[in-house]
């Protein structure tokens, strides 16, 4: 057991790294049309990773979950498949929340995790989430957390974000809540679907990001620097089957 949470606490820690690093300039179009962040229908069947997105794994976790894009319906989307394991995709992009707040997305899982509990570190895996990250902005920060950063950059090399917002298709929590991460307070935890009522269908998920981390941290955020996706099933050693549509952030009222 002290061994599993050791492992989440890298595994969380990790991708807070992994995802936070921003990319060399912008990737966001600053025009008013959607931004199309995971336009996974556009491509074709394949076990290769999308155009812009990268694989996502963690040192201490050698079981990784399977990724694949596939036909379902006759749409493309990507299948996820995990078994005690943990990984996922990532796209590193720069997206200012006041322009783009609204992010849009769908998928779909085939269970929930029996043992997942998402105010429990033992219980911190979910059959499906959405991550968005948030860049290094000092002005967040208090003293203490400032050191803390410091801290974090000179042994990885770069500055962990600010803050993260996990979009969870959480396992027994109650739908339209707003939890801490088990691990850290940086990382909110938003059950915007929750039980098996509607596993095996596919549900489109709309969400105001901006209010959500407004609501989440008490202030406005800094700029997003990433966007993932990720089943993991390290914690509670169970097996999760999920499948995710396109990712699209749009403008304000459209």
């Amino acid at each position: 057991m002290k061994t599993n949470r050791l492992k989440k606490s890298w595994h969380c820690w990790t991708l807070l790294m992994i995802i936070g690093i921003l990319p060399n300039g912008s990737l966001a179009d600053r025009s008013a049309e959607d931004l199309m962040v995971g336009h996974f229908s556009s491509l074709q069947p394949s076990t290769d990773v999308p155009p812009g997105w990268e694989p996502m794994t963690f040192k201490k976790i050698e079981r990784h979950t399977r990724y694949d894009l596939i036909s379902d319906g006759g749409v493309v989307v990507v299948k996820a498949v995990s078994e005690n394991a943990a990984s996922g995709w990532i796209r590193k992009i720069q997206i200012d929340p006041k322009e783009y707040p609204i992010i849009e997305w769908r998928w779909k899982v085939m269970n929930i995790l029996e043992k997942g509990d998402v105010t429990q570190k033992d219980g911190d895996d979910y059959a499906a989430r959405i991550y968005v990250t948030f860049a290094y902005d000092p002005s967040k920060l208090s003293f203490f957390d400032r050191a803390k950063y410091k801290t974090a950059k000179l042994l990885y090399g770069e500055y962990p974000p600010t803050g993260a917002i996990n979009y969870i298709w959480g396992n027994h929590a109650s739908k339209n809540r707003t939890i801490p991460n088990p691990y850290t307070d940086r990382a909110m935890m938003i059950t915007v679907e929750s039980g098996r009522e509607k596993a095996n269908q596919w549900v489109t998920q709309t969400r105001n990001l901006l209010e959500d981390y407004r609501n989440a941290f008490k202030t406005d955020p800094p700029l997003i620097s990433g966007v993932a996706i990720m089943t993991d099933t390290d914690n509670t050693g169970e097996k999760a089957t999920a499948f995710y549509g396109d990712i699209v952030f749009k403008p304000p009222n459209e």
